[in-house]
Protein backbone atom coordinates (compact mmCIF):
# COMPACT_ATOMS: atom_id res chain seq x y z
CA UNK A 1 0.00 0.00 0.00
CA UNK A 2 1.33 3.19 -1.44
CA UNK A 3 2.09 6.08 1.42
CA UNK A 4 -0.31 8.87 0.48
CA UNK A 5 1.72 11.67 2.21
CA UNK A 6 4.81 11.05 -1.00
CA UNK A 7 2.37 10.03 -3.94
CA UNK A 8 3.25 12.51 -6.53
CA UNK A 9 0.83 14.95 -7.66
CA UNK A 10 -0.35 14.84 -11.16
CA UNK A 11 0.57 18.29 -12.05
CA UNK A 12 3.82 18.46 -9.55
CA UNK A 13 6.39 18.83 -12.38
CA UNK A 14 4.41 21.11 -14.57
CA UNK A 15 4.75 24.25 -14.03
CA UNK A 16 1.46 26.51 -13.48
CA UNK A 17 0.15 28.21 -16.50
CA UNK A 18 0.89 31.49 -15.13
CA UNK A 19 3.56 31.76 -12.69
CA UNK A 20 6.04 28.97 -13.28
CA UNK A 21 7.95 27.29 -10.02
CA UNK A 22 11.75 27.80 -9.49
CA UNK A 23 12.00 23.86 -9.53
CA UNK A 24 10.24 23.60 -12.76
CA UNK A 25 12.36 26.26 -14.29
CA UNK A 26 15.62 24.85 -13.08
CA UNK A 27 14.55 21.32 -14.53
CA UNK A 28 14.02 22.21 -17.45
CA UNK A 29 17.43 24.27 -17.86
CA UNK A 30 19.10 21.66 -16.87
CA UNK A 31 17.32 19.28 -19.55
CA UNK A 32 17.78 21.51 -22.16
CA UNK A 33 21.49 22.03 -21.07
CA UNK A 34 21.92 18.00 -21.44
CA UNK A 35 20.25 18.05 -25.03
CA UNK A 36 22.68 20.54 -26.23
CA UNK A 37 25.89 19.17 -25.30
CA UNK A 38 24.98 15.25 -24.99
CA UNK A 39 25.10 13.88 -28.90
CA UNK A 40 21.95 11.71 -29.67
CA UNK A 41 22.16 8.06 -28.96
CA UNK A 42 25.42 8.93 -26.43
CA UNK A 43 25.00 8.51 -22.68
CA UNK A 44 24.81 11.31 -20.46
CA UNK A 45 28.67 9.94 -19.17
CA UNK A 46 29.85 10.65 -22.71
CA UNK A 47 29.94 6.69 -23.60
CA UNK A 48 29.88 5.92 -27.48
CA UNK A 49 27.01 4.43 -28.34
CA UNK A 50 26.53 2.17 -31.31
CA UNK A 51 23.44 3.78 -33.63
CA UNK A 52 24.21 1.34 -36.73
CA UNK A 53 26.21 -1.53 -38.57
CA UNK A 54 26.45 -1.98 -42.09
CA UNK A 55 28.16 -5.55 -44.15
CA UNK A 56 29.02 -4.80 -47.43
CA UNK A 57 30.25 -8.37 -49.33
CA UNK A 58 31.89 -8.55 -52.18
CA UNK A 59 34.33 -10.58 -54.54
CA UNK A 60 36.67 -7.52 -53.97
CA UNK A 61 36.78 -7.31 -50.24
CA UNK A 62 33.63 -7.59 -47.69
CA UNK A 63 33.81 -4.36 -45.52
CA UNK A 64 31.81 -4.10 -42.05
CA UNK A 65 31.18 -1.19 -40.43
CA UNK A 66 30.38 0.37 -37.16
CA UNK A 67 28.32 3.61 -36.65
CA UNK A 68 28.84 5.21 -33.07
CA UNK A 69 27.85 8.81 -31.59
CA UNK A 70 31.56 8.93 -30.86
CA UNK A 71 35.04 7.78 -31.61
CA UNK A 72 35.96 3.65 -30.88
CA UNK A 73 38.63 2.79 -29.28
CA UNK A 74 39.54 -0.79 -30.61
CA UNK A 75 42.44 -3.63 -30.60
CA UNK A 76 42.55 -6.38 -33.39
CA UNK A 77 44.59 -9.48 -33.72
CA UNK A 78 43.86 -12.60 -35.97
CA UNK A 79 44.12 -16.36 -34.91
CA UNK A 80 45.08 -19.11 -36.96
CA UNK A 81 42.91 -22.75 -37.11
CA UNK A 82 40.34 -21.86 -38.15
CA UNK A 83 40.74 -18.15 -39.70
CA UNK A 84 39.82 -15.54 -37.20
CA UNK A 85 39.80 -11.93 -36.58
CA UNK A 86 38.71 -10.60 -33.15
CA UNK A 87 38.48 -6.72 -32.71
CA UNK A 88 37.62 -5.57 -28.95
CA UNK A 89 35.53 -2.42 -28.94
CA UNK A 90 36.55 -0.61 -25.68
CA UNK A 91 34.39 1.48 -23.46
CA UNK A 92 31.21 0.71 -25.08
CA UNK A 93 28.35 -1.61 -24.29
CA UNK A 94 26.67 -4.40 -26.33
CA UNK A 95 23.13 -3.37 -27.67
CA UNK A 96 20.78 -4.48 -29.99
CA UNK A 97 23.00 -3.20 -33.19
CA UNK A 98 26.02 -5.01 -32.63
CA UNK A 99 23.92 -7.82 -31.28
CA UNK A 100 22.04 -7.65 -34.96
CA UNK A 101 25.09 -8.04 -36.72
CA UNK A 102 25.23 -11.84 -37.19
CA UNK A 103 22.32 -11.72 -38.95
CA UNK A 104 23.82 -9.53 -41.24
CA UNK A 105 26.10 -11.77 -42.75
CA UNK A 106 25.24 -13.31 -46.01
CA UNK A 107 25.73 -17.50 -46.99
CA UNK A 108 27.55 -16.13 -50.03
CA UNK A 109 29.38 -13.61 -48.26
CA UNK A 110 33.13 -14.72 -50.06
CA UNK A 111 34.62 -13.87 -47.01
CA UNK A 112 33.04 -14.25 -43.48
CA UNK A 113 31.85 -17.33 -42.56
CA UNK A 114 29.93 -16.41 -39.45
CA UNK A 115 30.55 -13.11 -37.03
CA UNK A 116 29.88 -12.95 -33.60
CA UNK A 117 29.43 -9.96 -31.12
CA UNK A 118 28.99 -10.40 -27.06
CA UNK A 119 30.54 -8.86 -24.15
CA UNK A 120 34.21 -9.76 -23.25
CA UNK A 121 34.19 -7.63 -19.94
CA UNK A 122 32.83 -4.69 -18.42
CA UNK A 123 33.48 -1.98 -20.72
CA UNK A 124 34.48 -4.51 -23.61
CA UNK A 125 32.74 -5.88 -26.49
CA UNK A 126 34.43 -8.16 -28.50
CA UNK A 127 33.57 -8.82 -32.43
CA UNK A 128 34.60 -12.33 -33.61
CA UNK A 129 34.96 -12.87 -37.19
CA UNK A 130 35.04 -16.70 -38.66
CA UNK A 131 36.42 -16.64 -41.85
CA UNK A 132 35.85 -19.01 -45.14
CA UNK A 133 39.83 -17.98 -45.98
CA UNK A 134 43.03 -16.41 -45.47
CA UNK A 135 42.40 -12.66 -45.44
CA UNK A 136 44.83 -9.51 -45.20
CA UNK A 137 42.26 -7.48 -42.54
CA UNK A 138 42.50 -3.33 -42.42
CA UNK A 139 40.42 -1.99 -39.03
CA UNK A 140 40.23 1.83 -39.07
CA UNK A 141 38.26 4.75 -38.04
CA UNK A 142 36.21 7.48 -39.92
CA UNK A 143 35.48 10.88 -38.49
CA UNK A 144 31.53 11.71 -39.04
CA UNK A 145 30.49 13.17 -43.32
CA UNK A 146 28.11 13.95 -44.63
CA UNK A 147 24.95 11.94 -42.65
CA UNK A 148 27.50 9.97 -41.17
CA UNK A 149 28.50 9.69 -37.43
CA UNK A 150 32.18 8.33 -36.37
CA UNK A 151 32.79 5.05 -38.25
CA UNK A 152 35.04 1.34 -37.45
CA UNK A 153 35.35 0.45 -40.59
CA UNK A 154 36.45 -3.87 -40.80
CA UNK A 155 37.92 -4.39 -44.70
CA UNK A 156 38.70 -8.01 -45.32
CA UNK A 157 40.80 -8.38 -48.36
CA UNK A 158 41.80 -11.45 -49.43
CA UNK A 159 45.41 -12.51 -48.43
CA UNK A 160 46.26 -14.77 -52.02
CA UNK A 161 44.43 -12.29 -55.13
CA UNK A 162 43.25 -14.56 -57.48
CA UNK A 163 42.01 -11.77 -60.06
CA UNK A 164 45.28 -10.91 -62.11
CA UNK A 165 44.41 -6.58 -62.18
CA UNK A 166 43.68 -6.36 -58.53
CA UNK A 167 46.75 -8.55 -57.84
CA UNK A 168 48.72 -5.86 -60.00
CA UNK A 169 47.15 -3.02 -58.50
CA UNK A 170 48.20 -4.55 -54.94
CA UNK A 171 51.65 -5.62 -56.23
CA UNK A 172 52.15 -1.77 -57.40
CA UNK A 173 51.07 -0.45 -53.82
CA UNK A 174 53.85 -2.72 -51.78
CA UNK A 175 56.19 -1.80 -54.30
CA UNK A 176 55.52 2.14 -54.03
CA UNK A 177 56.21 2.99 -57.91
CA UNK A 178 55.01 5.05 -60.43
CA UNK A 179 51.71 3.95 -62.54
CA UNK A 180 52.11 2.38 -65.69
CA UNK A 181 52.67 4.46 -69.02
CA UNK A 182 50.96 3.79 -72.27
CA UNK A 183 54.54 2.03 -73.34
CA UNK A 184 54.51 -0.60 -70.35
CA UNK A 185 51.91 -2.81 -71.69
CA UNK A 186 50.20 -5.26 -69.13
CA UNK A 187 49.64 -7.42 -72.55
CA UNK A 188 49.97 -10.70 -70.08
CA UNK A 189 47.13 -9.70 -68.31
CA UNK A 190 45.16 -8.60 -70.73
CA UNK A 191 43.41 -12.03 -71.34
CA UNK A 192 43.65 -13.73 -67.88
CA UNK A 193 41.96 -10.24 -66.57
CA UNK A 194 38.29 -11.17 -67.13
CA UNK A 195 38.70 -15.22 -66.64
CA UNK A 196 36.90 -17.35 -63.61
CA UNK A 197 39.50 -17.11 -60.48
CA UNK A 198 40.14 -20.48 -60.47
CA UNK A 199 43.13 -20.41 -62.87
CA UNK A 200 46.37 -20.79 -61.00
CA UNK A 201 47.63 -17.19 -59.64
CA UNK A 202 49.34 -14.91 -62.16
CA UNK A 203 52.62 -15.14 -59.57
CA UNK A 204 52.87 -18.61 -59.83
CA UNK A 205 52.63 -18.85 -63.69
CA UNK A 206 56.26 -19.52 -65.77
CA UNK A 207 56.91 -16.56 -67.41
CA UNK A 208 56.46 -18.18 -71.10
CA UNK A 209 52.84 -18.59 -70.33
CA UNK A 210 52.19 -14.92 -68.88
CA UNK A 211 53.74 -13.99 -72.41
CA UNK A 212 51.66 -16.28 -74.42
CA UNK A 213 48.46 -14.79 -72.98
CA UNK A 214 48.10 -12.56 -76.36
CA UNK A 215 47.48 -15.72 -78.29
CA UNK A 216 44.49 -16.70 -76.20
CA UNK A 217 42.47 -13.78 -77.93
CA UNK A 218 40.45 -15.58 -81.44
CA UNK A 219 42.01 -13.15 -84.11
CA UNK A 220 39.63 -14.45 -86.36
CA UNK A 221 37.03 -12.72 -84.87
CA UNK A 222 38.95 -9.20 -84.73
CA UNK A 223 37.96 -6.21 -86.68
CA UNK A 224 41.38 -4.42 -86.20
CA UNK A 225 44.65 -5.42 -85.07
CA UNK A 226 44.06 -4.97 -80.78
CA UNK A 227 41.13 -4.68 -78.74
CA UNK A 228 39.78 -1.50 -77.69
CA UNK A 229 39.26 -1.24 -73.92
CA UNK A 230 36.36 0.49 -72.70
CA UNK A 231 36.19 0.99 -68.14
CA UNK A 232 33.38 1.85 -66.91
CA UNK A 233 33.01 3.36 -63.56
CA UNK A 234 29.20 3.36 -62.34
CA UNK A 235 29.61 5.92 -59.13
CA UNK A 236 29.77 5.92 -55.65
CA UNK A 237 28.71 2.25 -53.97
CA UNK A 238 28.49 0.83 -50.56
CA UNK A 239 29.07 3.27 -47.97
CA UNK A 240 28.43 5.87 -50.63
CA UNK A 241 24.57 5.85 -51.93
CA UNK A 242 25.85 8.94 -54.21
CA UNK A 243 22.46 11.12 -54.43
CA UNK A 244 19.26 9.35 -53.03
CA UNK A 245 15.81 10.46 -55.14
CA UNK A 246 12.54 11.82 -53.37
CA UNK A 247 11.24 8.55 -53.74
CA UNK A 248 14.37 7.01 -52.33
CA UNK A 249 15.91 5.64 -55.33
CA UNK A 250 19.98 5.53 -54.84
CA UNK A 251 22.33 6.76 -57.32
CA UNK A 252 24.75 4.05 -56.81
CA UNK A 253 21.81 1.45 -57.87
CA UNK A 254 20.73 3.19 -60.86
CA UNK A 255 23.82 3.83 -62.23
CA UNK A 256 25.26 -0.06 -61.71
CA UNK A 257 22.66 -1.34 -63.69
CA UNK A 258 23.27 1.24 -66.64
CA UNK A 259 26.73 0.35 -66.44
CA UNK A 260 25.98 -3.51 -66.82
CA UNK A 261 23.61 -2.98 -69.66
CA UNK A 262 26.37 -0.63 -71.69
CA UNK A 263 28.84 -3.50 -71.19
CA UNK A 264 26.76 -6.24 -72.59
CA UNK A 265 25.79 -4.01 -75.94
CA UNK A 266 29.82 -2.72 -76.21
CA UNK A 267 30.55 -6.36 -75.93
CA UNK A 268 28.40 -7.47 -78.54
CA UNK A 269 31.68 -5.99 -80.67
CA UNK A 270 34.58 -8.65 -80.72
CA UNK A 271 37.10 -6.32 -80.68
CA UNK A 272 35.88 -4.54 -77.09
CA UNK A 273 36.68 -5.49 -73.90
CA UNK A 274 34.94 -3.57 -71.23
CA UNK A 275 36.27 -3.37 -67.13
CA UNK A 276 33.65 -2.39 -64.39
CA UNK A 277 35.45 -0.49 -61.88
CA UNK A 278 32.75 -2.14 -59.23
CA UNK A 279 30.65 -4.69 -60.42
CA UNK A 280 28.30 -4.95 -57.07
CA UNK A 281 27.32 -2.60 -54.23
CA UNK A 282 30.40 -1.72 -52.60
CA UNK A 283 32.67 1.06 -52.46
CA UNK A 284 35.77 1.67 -54.63
CA UNK A 285 38.41 4.52 -53.89
CA UNK A 286 38.72 7.49 -56.61
CA UNK A 287 42.47 6.71 -56.64
CA UNK A 288 41.50 3.25 -57.99
CA UNK A 289 39.57 3.41 -60.24
CA UNK A 290 41.86 5.57 -62.16
CA UNK A 291 44.78 2.85 -61.73
CA UNK A 292 42.23 0.07 -62.81
CA UNK A 293 41.47 2.12 -66.04
CA UNK A 294 45.62 2.87 -66.75
CA UNK A 295 46.53 -0.88 -65.82
CA UNK A 296 44.30 -2.07 -67.88
CA UNK A 297 45.62 0.37 -70.61
CA UNK A 298 41.79 1.89 -71.28
CA UNK A 299 41.42 3.39 -74.52
CA UNK A 300 38.09 5.33 -73.00
CA UNK A 301 37.02 6.38 -69.44
CA UNK A 302 33.60 7.11 -68.68
CA UNK A 303 32.17 7.20 -65.25
CA UNK A 304 28.03 6.93 -65.12
CA UNK A 305 26.14 9.13 -62.56
CA UNK A 306 22.83 10.52 -61.56
CA UNK A 307 22.90 14.08 -60.66
CA UNK A 308 21.08 15.68 -58.03
CA UNK A 309 20.39 19.87 -57.68
CA UNK A 310 18.66 21.79 -54.81
CA UNK A 311 15.86 22.39 -57.21
CA UNK A 312 13.67 19.85 -58.31
CA UNK A 313 12.51 20.81 -61.43
CA UNK A 314 16.28 20.57 -62.09
CA UNK A 315 16.46 18.12 -65.06
CA UNK A 316 18.57 17.03 -68.35
CA UNK A 317 21.96 15.20 -69.02
CA UNK A 318 25.16 16.54 -68.73
CA UNK A 319 28.61 15.36 -70.15
CA UNK A 320 31.80 16.41 -68.05
CA UNK A 321 35.57 16.81 -69.07
CA UNK A 322 38.56 17.30 -66.13
CA UNK A 323 39.77 20.57 -66.25
CA UNK A 324 43.03 21.83 -65.32
CA UNK A 325 42.18 25.71 -64.63
CA UNK A 326 39.34 26.56 -63.27
CA UNK A 327 35.61 24.99 -63.42
CA UNK A 328 33.41 26.12 -66.55
CA UNK A 329 30.36 27.06 -64.46
CA UNK A 330 29.34 27.52 -60.82
CA UNK A 331 27.74 24.06 -61.06
CA UNK A 332 30.32 22.30 -62.36
CA UNK A 333 32.59 23.34 -59.83
CA UNK A 334 30.20 22.56 -56.98
CA UNK A 335 29.55 19.15 -58.91
CA UNK A 336 33.19 18.33 -58.62
CA UNK A 337 33.35 19.04 -55.19
CA UNK A 338 30.38 16.35 -54.51
CA UNK A 339 31.86 14.06 -56.39
CA UNK A 340 35.70 14.60 -54.94
CA UNK A 341 34.22 13.71 -51.34
CA UNK A 342 33.17 10.17 -52.22
CA UNK A 343 36.58 8.88 -50.56
CA UNK A 344 35.24 10.76 -47.35
CA UNK A 345 31.78 9.58 -47.83
CA UNK A 346 32.64 5.81 -49.03
CA UNK A 347 35.80 5.46 -46.70
CA UNK A 348 39.32 5.15 -47.23
CA UNK A 349 41.71 4.38 -45.13
CA UNK A 350 44.31 7.39 -45.67
CA UNK A 351 48.01 6.49 -47.68
CA UNK A 352 49.96 8.78 -48.88
CA UNK A 353 52.95 6.07 -50.65
CA UNK A 354 51.13 6.99 -53.89
CA UNK A 355 51.77 10.46 -54.88
CA UNK A 356 50.06 9.74 -58.42
CA UNK A 357 47.15 11.78 -58.10
CA UNK A 358 49.15 14.77 -56.74
CA UNK A 359 51.06 15.08 -59.26
CA UNK A 360 49.04 13.71 -62.03
CA UNK A 361 47.99 17.18 -63.47
CA UNK A 362 51.74 17.50 -64.07
CA UNK A 363 51.99 15.32 -66.48
CA UNK A 364 52.72 16.69 -70.44
CA UNK A 365 50.38 14.81 -71.52
CA UNK A 366 47.81 16.36 -69.85
CA UNK A 367 46.39 19.11 -72.14
CA UNK A 368 46.04 16.67 -75.09
CA UNK A 369 44.27 13.95 -73.42
CA UNK A 370 41.87 16.72 -71.95
CA UNK A 371 41.62 18.26 -75.83
CA UNK A 372 40.37 14.38 -76.44
CA UNK A 373 37.79 14.25 -73.43
CA UNK A 374 35.93 17.58 -74.83
CA UNK A 375 35.42 15.58 -78.54
CA UNK A 376 34.19 12.20 -76.65
CA UNK A 377 32.22 14.55 -74.43
CA UNK A 378 30.56 16.26 -77.64
CA UNK A 379 30.02 13.18 -79.44
CA UNK A 380 28.07 11.71 -76.32
CA UNK A 381 25.71 14.76 -76.30
CA UNK A 382 25.20 14.23 -79.60
CA UNK A 383 23.39 10.84 -78.21
CA UNK A 384 21.76 12.21 -75.53
CA UNK A 385 19.98 14.74 -76.97
CA UNK A 386 17.91 11.76 -78.78
CA UNK A 387 16.72 10.44 -75.34
CA UNK A 388 16.33 13.12 -72.75
CA UNK A 389 17.03 17.00 -72.59
CA UNK A 390 19.95 18.10 -72.43
CA UNK A 391 20.73 20.42 -69.20
CA UNK A 392 23.84 22.30 -70.75
CA UNK A 393 24.64 21.84 -74.76
CA UNK A 394 28.30 21.95 -74.24
CA UNK A 395 30.58 19.77 -72.57
CA UNK A 396 31.39 21.37 -68.86
CA UNK A 397 34.66 20.75 -67.42
CA UNK A 398 35.94 21.28 -63.39
CA UNK A 399 38.68 19.54 -61.54
CA UNK A 400 36.99 16.00 -61.61
CA UNK A 401 39.85 13.48 -59.16
CA UNK A 402 37.86 10.61 -61.42
CA UNK A 403 38.87 11.88 -64.77
CA UNK A 404 42.43 12.74 -63.69
CA UNK A 405 44.10 9.61 -65.88
CA UNK A 406 46.87 11.59 -67.89
CA UNK A 407 46.74 9.62 -70.84
CA UNK A 408 42.70 8.27 -71.34
CA UNK A 409 40.17 10.47 -72.71
CA UNK A 410 37.79 10.72 -69.63
CA UNK A 411 34.08 11.85 -69.07
CA UNK A 412 31.30 11.76 -66.39
CA UNK A 413 28.17 11.23 -67.64
CA UNK A 414 25.17 12.93 -65.84
CA UNK A 415 22.19 10.47 -66.93
CA UNK A 416 19.33 12.43 -65.46
CA UNK A 417 18.32 14.24 -62.09
CA UNK A 418 18.12 12.02 -60.05
CA UNK A 419 16.67 14.81 -57.26
CA UNK A 420 13.80 15.39 -60.14
CA UNK A 421 10.30 13.26 -59.67
CA UNK A 422 10.10 12.30 -62.91
CA UNK A 423 13.54 12.11 -63.64
CA UNK A 424 13.71 9.75 -60.74
CA UNK A 425 10.81 7.51 -62.13
CA UNK A 426 12.17 7.47 -65.24
CA UNK A 427 16.03 6.40 -64.13
CA UNK A 428 14.28 3.55 -62.22
CA UNK A 429 12.71 1.91 -65.32
CA UNK A 430 14.87 -1.26 -67.72
CA UNK A 431 13.14 1.09 -70.64
CA UNK A 432 15.04 4.20 -69.90
CA UNK A 433 17.97 2.27 -68.47
CA UNK A 434 18.44 0.63 -71.97
CA UNK A 435 17.66 3.55 -73.93
CA UNK A 436 20.86 5.01 -71.90
CA UNK A 437 22.88 2.84 -72.57
CA UNK A 438 22.32 2.49 -75.91
CA UNK A 439 22.62 5.79 -76.48
CA UNK A 440 25.98 5.68 -74.92
CA UNK A 441 27.17 2.78 -77.37
CA UNK A 442 26.28 4.78 -79.93
CA UNK A 443 28.36 7.64 -78.74
CA UNK A 444 31.47 5.31 -78.06
CA UNK A 445 31.00 3.70 -81.33
CA UNK A 446 31.09 7.06 -83.11
CA UNK A 447 34.24 8.14 -81.38
CA UNK A 448 36.31 5.47 -82.01
CA UNK A 449 34.86 5.68 -85.84
CA UNK A 450 36.09 9.80 -85.90
CA UNK A 451 38.94 9.07 -83.55
CA UNK A 452 40.29 5.55 -83.95
CA UNK A 453 42.89 4.44 -81.04
CA UNK A 454 46.40 4.85 -81.62
CA UNK A 455 48.26 1.68 -82.26
CA UNK A 456 49.90 0.40 -79.60
CA UNK A 457 51.16 -3.71 -79.63
CA UNK A 458 50.20 -5.26 -82.80
CA UNK A 459 49.04 -8.94 -82.80
CA UNK A 460 50.98 -10.89 -84.76
CA UNK A 461 49.10 -13.28 -87.25
CA UNK A 462 48.67 -16.63 -86.71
Amino acid sequence: MRNKGITPQPNELKAPEHIPSRRWILQAAAASFLLSVVPRGMAADGTPSVVAVRVWPSMAYTRVTIESTAPLTFKQFALKDPERLVVDLEGIDINSQLQSLAGKVLPDDPYIQQLRAGRNKPGVVRLVLDMKTETKPQVFTLPPVAEYQHRLVIDLYPAHQDDPLLAFLSDQDKRDTPALTKSETLAQNDASAAKPAEKPKAAERPQAEKQAQPDAVDRNTLKVDRLITVVLDPGHGGEDPGAVGPGGTYEKTVVLAIARRLKTLLEEDPNVRVVLTRDGDYFVPLGTRVKKARAVQADLFMSIHADAALRQDANGSSVFALSDKSATSVQARMLAQSQNAADLIGGVKIDNKNPELARVLMDLTMTSTINDSLKLGKVMLGELSDINRLHKPHVEQAGFAVLKAPDIPSVLVETAFISNPAEEQKLVTEEYQQKMAQALQRGIRKYFAKYPPQPRTKLASN
